[in-house]
C-alpha cells in the first residue's frame, strides 16, 4: 500500500525508480515515465535471468582456466623430472665434473620449476577469488529473484509442475463447479483455463478455439501464476524465465483449483511422473 495515500501500487515510476499508486501519478508523477507494476517486474525478472546465466558462464570460464593451468603445471613438472634425468645420465659420464655440474644443472632446473609453480599458484589464487565474488552475485541475484517472487504472489496464487521426460500433459486450473461427469472440451468457456502437450512438440492453449504455441525451447518445469482479482492466468517456463502463455480478462466466478493430467502410459513413452511442488495462496 501508498504510505502517502493509503492505495495499491500499481505502477511503477521508471523516472524516479520506484512503486507508485494512482493517487502519486495525479499528483507527483504527471509527467514522469510510469509502466505496469507486473510489467516492470517481468522486465526486471528476465534482466536478472540473464544476469545469472552470464555470471554461470563467467564462474564455468574461470575454473576451466584453473584446469588448464594444473594441467600446464602438471606437464612443466614432467618435463623438469625428464630434463633432470637425462642432465643426471651425461654429467655422470663427466667423472670429475659430473657432481658440480649435476648438482649446478638440478639447482637451476628445480628454481625455474619452483618460479613456474608460483607463479601458477598466484594466477590460480587470483581466479579463485574471482569465482568466489561471482558465486556470491549469483546468489544475491537468486535472493532478489525470490524476493520479487514473493512479492509478486501475495495476491496473487501459484504453483510449479515437474514435465521432464513427459510427451503429453495437460495443466492448469478449474473452476470448482466443472462437468465432471461428461467428457467435455478443455476451455474457459468450460472452467478450465489449461495448456498441454502432444506428441511429444506439439503444445496448445485450451482457449477458445485452442492456440498453438511455438516455444524456443521444451520447458522441464512449468510455472502456473493466477491472479484472481485481474482475472489473470499465466504459464512460464520457469528455467528459461519465459512466458509460454496468459489468459487475460478471465471470469473466474467461484473458487478455483489446479488441474493436471499425466495422460496414458503410452507403452512407457509417457512414464515419467509429474512433480508437483506446493501451491502458495495468500
Amino acid at each position: 500500500m501508498c504510505p502517502k495515500h493509503d492505495k495499491p501500487l500499481e505502477l511503477f515510476c521508471k523516472t524516479d525508480q520506484t512503486c507508485v499508486c494512482m493517487l502519486c501519478t495525479v499528483l507527483e508523477h504527471k509527467i514522469h515515465e510510469l509502466v505496469p507494476l507486473k510489467e516492470e517486474y517481468e522486465g526486471k525478472k528476465a534482466a536478472l535471468g540473464k544476469t545469472q546465466a552470464e555470471t554461470q558462464q563467467m564462474i564455468q570460464k574461470k575454473r576451466l582456466k584453473i584446469e588448464e593451468i594444473k594441467q600446464s603445471v602438471d606437464l612443466s613438472k614432467e618435463e623438469a623430472d625428464r630434463e633432470v634425468a637425462e642432465g643426471v645420465q651425461v654429467f655422470t659420464a663427466l667423472k670429475e665434473s659430473a657432481e658440480r655440474g649435476q648438482a649446478n644443472l638440478i639447482n637451476t632446473i628445480k628454481e625455474k620449476q619452483k618460479t613456474i609453480e608460483n607463479q601458477a599458484e598466484d594466477f590460480i589464487k587470483e581466479l579463485e577469488q574471482e569465482i568466489s565474488e561471482l558465486e556470491k552475485r549469483s546468489s544475491e541475484v537468486e535472493q532478489h529473484i525470490r524476493i520479487s517472487s514473493c512479492l509478486m504472489m501475495e495476491n496473487k496464487f501459484y504453483f510449479e509442475v515437474q514435465v521432464k521426460g513427459k510427451t503429453e500433459w495437460d495443466l492448469g486450473v478449474a473452476r470448482e463447479s466443472i462437468n465432471r461427469k461428461e467428457e467435455i472440451p478443455l476451455s474457459p468457456e468450460e472452467g478450465y483455463w489449461s495448456i498441454w502437450l502432444r506428441d511429444g512438440n506439439e503444445y496448445r492453449a485450451s482457449d477458445d478455439p485452442p492456440v498453438l504455441l511455438s516455444l524456443k525451447s521444451q520447458p522441464q518445469k512449468v510455472g502456473v501464476f493466477v491472479d484472481y482479482e485481474e482475472g489473470l492466468v499465466s504459464f512460464y517456463d520457469v528455467d528459461a524465465a519465459a512466458l509460454i502463455y496468459s489468459f487475460t480478462g478471465c471470469s473466474f466466478n467461484g473458487k478455483l483449483y489446479p488441474y493436471f493430467s499425466p495422460h496414458d502410459n503410452d507403452g512407457g513413452k509417457n512414464s515419467a511422473t509429474l512433480i508437483i511442488s506446493p501451491v502458495r495462496v495468500n
